[in-house]
């Protein structure tokens, strides 16, 4: 048996090559599971130097310019970081974005609302900052170029920065599927307007440059690093044990489930040792490297069971990390058997809470936590529990709403301001499921 799992390693592999998988030890009538490590997801393998397309330069995103990819592989392959990917998002639109004060400028807003799909846009918007923890808009400009009158979103997954300048200024962003094999003739590059001062670069481009007519925006969460592209606060499940152990009770499970097979051992792979080995023997051809990927796990499954390996040692390349830690290519785990398939609930209600803990998402609000005998919180509780996470989203729409400020600005709209009203969860006693936070009650600075 073979219970495969196709895992994402950037480029052209992604549907086929399989890194992780349950691979049967006949011998021992048990099961070996193959993971890679998820903690190095984060990890350099290398300096970071910018990349040369004709005229355009860019930062990669990662080593190997594949980190984004890997992120979100790892989001969608777990169904409760997923959901709590999405439940974030969802709370971060609440009733989408308006402009308060319209008056006069009516009409224009709306145009600007409908050439924009503003609502597609703004969930867009967050559902990127709340991934790569930031997002990218590109405001368009009239014919004149004396107003705004488009703005839309461009994938953060997409978009790779210019190196800075001498005065530590990103000059411009690159927007281009850098999943495949990309050529400068498939770059969209757009001038970078400096986000310390948006309204005052802007100006000052539109009059130095009579040929640009689009500028690019960038929200980006702060963070203590200064790197090109921030570090998310849920690296942490990641870079600790907790994805890793849920990701085995699955495998596990199903084991058990499939052919009553325990898993004996946890073998965890770093994706770099598979590509060092397709590097070393010249292998390029999709299906060689899914038969190279099988044999070496044949190796490793042999040297575990058979006979003639008996007092033998395994080498395998590791490193010493900052924090002292060891950090191994393969890594081989002894796992306790002694629990049956139906017997990981406990288990998996642990490493679930702490899937919502790190993604600060209270599990009754989504239903994640599984088990017969769970605690429940009561309406009034998870009221509460709903509006504090959408209070506790407002310095990210602030950085949202940068975007705004500026088109509000440079249109010369006097007095409008953008707002992202709450949704009100009521009691039964007011007849309605739910109301709108009026804008007085939230008004922007207030």
């Amino acid at each position: 048996m073979n219970n495969d799992v196709s895992f994402n390693v950037g480029g052209d592999d992604i549907p086929t090559l399989n890194f992780c998988s349950v691979e049967d030890i006949v011998a021992s009538k048990a099961s070996a599971a193959f993971v890679t490590k998820s903690s190095q997801v984060f990890r350099e393998d290398g300096d970071i130097y910018p990349i040369s397309m004709g005229d355009v330069k860019y930062i990669p995103w990662g080593a190997t310019n594949e980190l984004p990819y890997d992120i979100l592989n790892l989001i969608e392959s777990d169904e409760v970081l997923q959901t709590c990917q999405s439940f974030n998002a969802e709370v971060s639109y609440a009733q989408g974005i308006v402009y308060q004060n319209q008056g006069k400028y009516s009409n224009e807003i709306e145009d600007l609302f409908q050439n924009s799909d503003m609502p597609a846009y703004f969930l867009g918007a967050v559902q990127d900052f709340n991934h790569f923890a930031f997002s990218v808009s590109v405001i368009i400009l009239n014919r004149k170029r004396d107003r705004i009158v488009r703005i839309e979103r461009k994938e953060a997954i997409y978009c790779r920065f210019a190196p800075k300048n001498d005065k530590g200024v990103i000059p411009y962003l690159v927007y281009a599927n850098f999943r495949n094999s990309t050529a400068p003739k498939d770059f969209e590059v757009y001038p970078l307007l400096n986000p310390n001062c948006l309204l005052h670069d802007l100006q000052e481009k539109v009059k130095s440059n009579k040929n640009d007519y689009a500028f690019a925006v960038v929200s980006r969460m702060p963070t203590v690093d200064s790197t090109y592209y921030p570090i998310p606060h849920y690296a942490a499940l990641f870079k600790g044990h907790w994805y890793d152990i849920k990701q085995l009770i699955g495998i596990a499970k199903k084991a058990k489930l499939q052919n009553s097979a325990p898993i004996k051992y946890l073998i965890e792979v770093s994706r770099q040792y598979w590509q060092n080995i397709f590097t070393a023997e010249g292998i390029t051809d999709i299906n060689k490297k899914q038969e190279r990927l099988a044999k070496e796990k044949k190796n490793i499954i042999d040297f575990l069971t058979g006979a003639e390996n008996s007092g033998k040692v395994w080498f395998s390349n590791f490193y010493v990390d900052p924090t002292g830690k060891e950090q191994h290519d393969v890594k081989i785990t002894k796992v306790d058997s002694a629990k049956e398939g139906g017997d990981w609930e406990s288990d998996i209600q642990e490493a679930i809470n702490m899937y919502c803990f790190t993604m600060r998402v209270h599990s009754n609000l989504v239903g994640s936590v599984p088990g017969k005998a769970q605690s429940n919180n009561s309406g009034s509780d998870k009221r509460e529990l709903y509006t504090i996470a959408q209070a506790l989203k407002k310095p990210y729409r602030d950085i949202l709403f940068n975007v705004h400020r500026l088109i509000i600005a440079f249109n010369g709209w006097k007095g409008v301001k953008p707002l992202c009203p709450f949704i009100q969860l009521t009691t039964l006693d007011e007849h309605v499921d739910a109301k709108t936070v009026t804008t007085k009650e939230i008004e922007y600075g207030k």
